[in-house]
């Protein structure tokens, strides 16, 4: 009977194209079908939903991301873990989410000096953009250990110097608010079908490092000149900017080249992981380079003298966004970033910190912070070149928007502005259980982890009239 009601369904569905000019029979045909379908379809749970196919839509020139054996990706854990990115219940007092310090606006970051953590504890370091950290080899400012983003979600979630997230002592009180969610229970079966018990701690991470691999950021001006697209994307000045980069003047393409602009970068097709670090010459408080106390980079885990001051390259993609700049947010632009590598080192003339960063021992220099002479249109080119590099498709891409407040028009599956028939035909398969949240998560507007024959009239009225101005 569920099979027939299905199909006979689809068939009118089909017939459908032409309903918006026939909106009352159409709607009327629909509606019932709706209602049919709903009362005679057992729940969710008790059905074997059909997962929806994930295949890489990657850039040109971008490798395949490096994928855990056990945790591969699905469009079912990468619903599950944007709800969960975006989720405050993620944090001990309920008042912020990975979301809260990697906002999508400024690249998944947030603008501020350092971090600012749920209890309101100041972090050492700025908090670092997800741009593409798909393809980072390590996965923070100075941890030459942290090596996988399962690992890196721990961190924020349950470290405890600097509190963050503040979850430590309270994963029990986490699985009991995410169990209470009747959503979630249906998005962890389908993410995790294989669990008898889907909601623990080690899929909530997989879940979230699942969707931070889609967070992948190909199509800035910079991009589109590059690839051949469009010849006229950048500017005169970026043009001049790029022969810059490369030279052996600004040494820029050292640490920041390659397709991700950035010396730590890891993809599928790496035989090995590149992981340097590098000291900036910001800091030399006594003479030999000592940096502050607790910002010593890669020195606090090997304790190598050598190592004193040495951070990782961050991405150069969509650096006109993530302002403050570099591992503690001490250089508040661009330009005064470039002022910076041109005076080879920072001096800082009193306080605590005093003391000429150009003037660190040898030993600890990374060898392209040399110093050189900038024009005033240097620096402009090297500025519009910085700048052609944002992706503002990136930045507004729904797919990695929160998607808790709910859209005007919950059915539009592909975010195209409309509701077709195919995406209707997805929501009544969800509603069967023959097919997961994830096939238009949109559907359940209500968070029940249902299709509703509410929701699914809700969506045809939509798909009737159009979808609300400014969807």
């Amino acid at each position: 009977m569920k099979t027939e009601l299905r199909e006979i369904g689809r068939e009118r569905a089909q017939k459908a194209q032409g309903f918006i000019g026939r909106a009352w029979p159409a709607l009327c045909r629909l509606r019932l079908f709706a209602a049919i379908v709903i009362v005679l379809t057992p729940s969710w749970a008790a059905a074997q939903p059909q997962p929806r196919p994930f295949a890489w839509k990657l850039p040109g020139g971008f490798p395949r991301p490096r994928v855990p054996e056990d945790n591969r990706m699905s469009w079912e854990k990468i619903e599950l873990g944007r709800f969960l990115f975006y989720d405050t219940r993620l944090s001990g007092n309920e008042t912020q989410a990975c979301a809260s310090c990697h906002q999508q606006e400024s690249a998944f970051t947030d603008n501020l000096q350092v971090g600012v953590g749920s209890t309101g504890e100041l972090h050492p370091r700025n908090s670092m953009s997800l741009t593409n950290v798909a393809y980072g080899s390590t996965l923070s400012w100075a941890n030459p250990i942290l090596l996988s983003l399962e690992q890196q979600a721990l961190v924020p979630m349950f470290g405890e110097q600097p509190v963050e997230l503040g979850l430590a002592g309270l994963e029990d009180v986490l699985l009991e608010r995410l169990e209470a969610d009747s959503r979630y229970r249906r998005l962890f079966h389908e993410a995790f079908p294989a669990d008898v018990e889907p909601i623990i701690v080690g899929n909530i991470v997989k879940a979230i490092a699942t969707f931070d691999r889609t967070l992948i950021s190909g199509n800035s001006a910079l991009d589109r000149y590059a690839l051949g697209l469009d010849d006229n994307a950048i500017s005169e000045s970026a043009r001049r900017g790029i022969n810059l980069f490369f030279g052996e003047k600004f040494e820029c393409f050292h640490c920041h080249g390659g397709f991700n602009r950035s010396d730590h970068v890891m993809s599928a097709n790496s035989p090995f992981i590149e992981a340097p670090f590098h000291n900036d010459q910001l800091y030399n408080i006594d003479g030999d380079g000592a940096y502050p106390p607790n910002n010593t980079g890669i020195f606090e885990f090997t304790r190598d003298p050598n190592d004193m001051g040495r951070f990782k390259a961050p991405t150069l993609r969509n650096i006109e966004l993530t302002a403050p700049y570099m591992h503690d947010g001490s250089i508040a632009t661009l330009e005064e970033v470039l002022e910076h590598y041109a005076a080879g080192g920072r001096v800082i003339e009193e306080g605590p910190y005093a003391g000429d960063g150009s003037e660190v021992p040898e030993r600890l220099k990374s060898g392209f912070i040399r110093g050189f002479e900038m024009s005033t249109r240097e620096q402009e080119d090297m500025l519009a070149l910085l700048r052609s590099m944002t992706d503002l498709e990136f930045t507004t891409n729904p797919r990695f928007s929160d998607p808790f407040p709910g859209r005007l028009c919950p059915g539009d599956c592909d975010f195209s502005g409309g509701i077709t028939v195919d995406e209707l035909v997805t929501g009544i398969n969800m509603a069967l259980g023959d097919a997961t949240l994830a096939w238009c998560v949109g559907f359940d507007e209500s968070g029940e982890g249902r299709v509703s024959v509410d929701e699914l009239v809700t969506n045809i009225n939509f798909a009737l009239a159009g979808c609300p101005a400014g969807e």
